[in-house]
């Protein structure tokens, strides 16, 4: 089982170094399992027990029900193995989601980035796959999309989350105050404010999130030269 067969996000996707697959349950997942579960703790989903706690806790309730707004992928090192059966080139995952195709904007998020991947180039190139594709025109050199926004949401203490993304060129617009609800296993995501007497969905803490965006403008002005920089920074 794998991400939408009809969708425009179901390519494979590859810089000089990092290659995105799209995400198939019957091989990928079970390398997802077993990771330390403070990988999860500033995002909106995780940690998975094993391969049934993902399809049900996270594809079924998630993506299986988008009706294709959201798209995951697996993410490779190229630079480990060519192999895709490798375990030891899997380096996490990353998609879009949200997405308003007669909008042309989409968000970047689902990202897991396994710890032996961390600090390197894997995430800079990952990142750099998706907004290439969303935002580069299908006459490019390149082919994208052609969408004309990209999002990025990060928790208001997701410190190196929002700092990867400024990296990337991506905008600070604002922060979505009491944005989000959080589960137990979120607390750490927690705005740090109470919440109010009788809240109906005591003692679950909130989220603020923060807000930035990359727009078609951005990208033709000086993103798009940044981010091929960063994807090709040693």
């Amino acid at each position: 089982m794998s991400s939408s067969q009809s969708s425009p996000f179901n390519v494979r996707l590859e810089s000089e170094r990092v290659k995105l697959v799209p995400f198939d349950l019957s091989k990928h997942v079970q390398y997802l399992i077993d990771t330390p579960d403070s990988l999860y703790d500033l995002i909106l989903c995780g940690p998975w027990r094993d391969a049934a706690s993902f399809k049900t806790e996270f594809w079924d309730e998630r993506m299986a029900v988008s009706g294709g707004t959201d798209f995951l992928y697996a993410v490779f090192d190229k630079t480990r193995s060519e192999l895709e059966s490798d375990a030891s080139c899997f380096a996490g995952m990353i998609g879009y989601l949200n997405t308003s195709l007669p909008d042309l904007a989409t968000e970047i998020g689902f990202i897991v980035i396994l710890p032996e991947f961390q600090r390197t180039h894997v995430t800079t190139n990952a990142i750099g796959l998706l907004m290439q594709f969303a935002l580069n025109s299908p006459s490019d050199a390149k082919p994208g999309l052609g969408f004309r926004r990209v999002v990025w949401e990060a928790s208001s203490v997701n410190e190196k989350s929002i700092a990867a993304a400024k990296r990337m060129g991506f905008r600070y617009e604002g922060t979505l105050r009491w944005h989000k609800v959080l589960r137990p296993v979120d607390g750490k995501q927690w705005n740090g404010k109470a919440i109010k007497k009788g809240d109906v969905k005591s003692p679950s803490l909130g989220r603020d999130t923060v807000l930035l965006s990359v727009c078609w403008d951005d990208w033709a002005d000086r993103v798009k030269t940044l981010t091929e920089d960063n994807m090709a920074r040693r």
